[in-house]
């Protein structure tokens, strides 16, 4: 009886969409902070941390992609280090901020914090991100009502690269920073250059669900020193150099502590190993859903793309499924203890951005009411795989 308990306990154990996944050493880093008395917003772990990230992305997977000059910034959050690039825009209250409306409302929420307006873009079939055409079509129109937006924020949404050389080519011809969230998409590459450095500013998140994780935290990626410098002076509450507390700007409290870098600098030591097993899930996804004609895997639209596949993702046609849905699924995988979770809900639908300017037609809305979040962690098990292709195959079949 109690081996039958047991058994039933390991076989219901939660999957979840996306855990933290630990290597091995990051406990080393963490007790040589302890050690070493390194409990605070700075220290080696830090510096170690960021000098780590840097050469990572410097590192290009092509032969051919251009080498990037670019500097870290290790911060609390993701969304802090958006916070600090439109500081570093001089984005300022009455501004107008384009934003991608698919995305996380973390990508949105600091365009308010510096008391700007978002203008939210509508998505493209094929990358799920920011649509070109409805860019340029927004910036045309912002400028004719004499608002020319100070800002870009593309996303790489669930890792997959935006349509890197389009983007930045609006940018450049309406002479507008680019803020790159790649949040989702570290590992990720485009021409075999990694994403996280082809925007003016970029920025990367270490969230407990992300590729890898210092818990919670984030990075923001400059082109200069003098930027990342600029951003380690706000994010340490801003002040100046005296001998007592002086502060001639506002500052914040948005640095990594060195405990917190300490995981990260073990974290990065699997970040390739991760990122080949979120790609693995998603080849797995592509073989269960192979004949289930109703269902539309998450790829990438050709070769110059590679997506980590933090996330993979579905779209379901529910005409074709004989009513099976998105909710269906999701339900099916949760009566079975397995995690799933619709895709973002557009920022232009949320009802704190309902006034906000929207460019675009139903391409994010019709993703988000057709499209699933499937469990993508790189630490489940073939255990968990057959529990989630059972309740599929179950699910569809039935």
């Amino acid at each position: 009886m109690l081996y039958k308990a047991l058994f039933i306990t390991m076989s219901t154990s939660k999957i979840y969409l996306s855990s933290p996944h630990m290597g091995g050493s990051e406990q080393e880093f963490v007790n040589e902070a302890f050690a070493t008395n390194w409990i605070a917003p700075l220290g080696p772990n830090v510096t170690g941390f960021e000098e780590d990230i840097k050469k990572y992305l410097q590192k290009n997977t092509d032969f051919n992609a251009p080498q990037q000059e670019i500097e870290v910034a290790a911060l609390s959050s993701g969304t802090a280090a958006l916070h600090l690039a439109l500081i570093l825009l001089d984005v300022q209250p009455g501004d107008e901020v384009i934003c991608q409306s698919l995305t996380f409302s973390a990508s949105a929420n600091p365009i308010v914090y510096v008391g700007a307006t978002p203008v939210f873009i509508d998505s493209e079939e094929e990358t799920w991100n920011m649509c070109p055409i409805h860019l340029e079509a927004a910036i045309v129109d912002r400028i004719a009502k004499g608002k020319k937006p100070k800002a870009i924020i593309g996303v790489h949404l669930y890792g997959m690269p935006f349509q890197v050389e389009k983007i930045v080519a609006i940018a450049k011809k309406y002479e507008i920073a680019l803020v790159e969230d790649s949040a989702e998409a570290l590992g990720s590459t485009y021409k075999g250059q990694k994403c996280g450095t082809f925007g003016d500013l970029s920025i990367l998140s270490f969230n407990g669900n992300k590729i890898i994780t210092t818990s919670g935290g984030g990075a923001l990626i400059t082109k200069t020193k003098a930027e990342k410098d600029k951003a380690v002076f706000l994010a340490t509450q801003a002040r100046d150099q005296a001998p007592h507390y002086e502060h001639s700007e506002i500052g914040y409290n948005y640095r990594m502590s060195n405990v917190c870098a300490g995981i990260g600098r073990g974290q990065m030591q699997v970040l390739d190993a991760h990122v080949a097993l979120r790609r693995k899930n998603n080849f797995f996804y592509t073989q269960l859903f192979k004949n289930i004609n109703s269902v539309r895997i998450f790829m990438e639209p050709n070769k110059t793309y590679v997506s980590n596949h933090w996330l993979s993702c579905i779209v379901i046609d529910k005409k074709m499924s004989n009513g099976i849905g998105p909710t269906e699924v999701r339900l099916a995988l949760e009566k079975e203890n397995i995690e799933s979770r619709p895709l973002w809900k557009p920022m232009h639908l949320q009802p704190i951005f309902k006034d906000a300017p929207y460019y675009g037609s139903r391409v994010a809305e019709n993703l988000f009411h057709n499209g699933l979040c499937l469990p993508s962690a790189s630490n489940l098990t073939s255990a968990d795989l057959h529990r989630i292709e059972k309740t599929i195959r179950h699910c569809f079949n039935n």
